[in-house]
């Protein structure tokens, strides 16, 4: 069984979420925290319910996603795990907060793993599959556990919408090929996004205009 926090972070309210086992091991989703308060806050719970952080994954490159990066790395010495498709824009972050509208001043750590379509992630008493889902950007990935049908999708699916596709190195053909991949996951299969609530797949195939199976 696995315990799941959402802590909404940055000015474009990412998703990081901070999975955990019996086992007291977590796993760090997309950390996009910037500034003491967001950093307090992660900081604090994983101390409150005696947590010990393992992995810190990437379910894409964009900087809303990674700027905690560097927070995350000197906090508990844990490089990120990121798409090979993905490693240049998550190393050109500046530029890509630049484009934005957004400054980013500091450098993130180097990256400690790359990671391919069906490659896995294991914390704990879990392990999670990759699932490659281009589309918002080249190497968007999906962390999926089938033991506990919950799926990490990033910026690839949101609650009844879709990651944008005009941001370089986005594609429609491709997110529309990643998400027909999707459907075929369990209709009961939590989704946890990139920004928003969480839903179902099969919510999503009743009622997101974007998903057919």
């Amino acid at each position: 069984m696995i315990d799941i926090k959402t802590i909404q972070c940055n000015l474009l309210g990412e998703n990081c979420y901070i999975v955990s086992d019996e086992t007291k091991e977590c796993m760090i989703v997309d950390c996009g925290a910037v500034g003491e308060f967001e950093e307090q806050f992660i900081k604090d719970y994983i101390k409150e319910e005696g947590l010990t952080p393992k992995l810190h994954v990437l379910t894409h490159g964009h900087f809303d996603h990674v700027m905690g990066s560097k927070f995350i790395y000197e906090t508990y010495g844990l490089q990120p795990v990121i798409s090979d498709r993905d490693a240049e824009l998550y190393k050109d972050y500046k530029r890509d907060a630049s484009s934005m509208g957004y400054t980013a001043d500091y450098d993130l750590p180097p990256i400690g793993r790359c990671v391919n379509d069906g490659d896995e992630v294991t914390f704990g008493s879990h392990t999670f599959k990759v699932i490659h889902t281009p589309g918002h950007s080249k190497g968007c990935v999906v962390y999926y556990c089938a033991d506990e049908d919950v799926a990490f999708t990033g910026d690839t699916l949101f609650r009844c919408s879709i990651g944008r596709t005009d941001l370089p190195g986005g594609s429609m053909f491709q997110i529309i090929q990643s998400l027909r991949m999707l459907t075929q996951l369990p209709d009961a299969t939590k989704v946890y996004p990139g920004h928003g609530e969480s839903t179902t797949i099969g919510y999503e195939l009743a009622t997101n205009p974007y998903l057919d199976r």
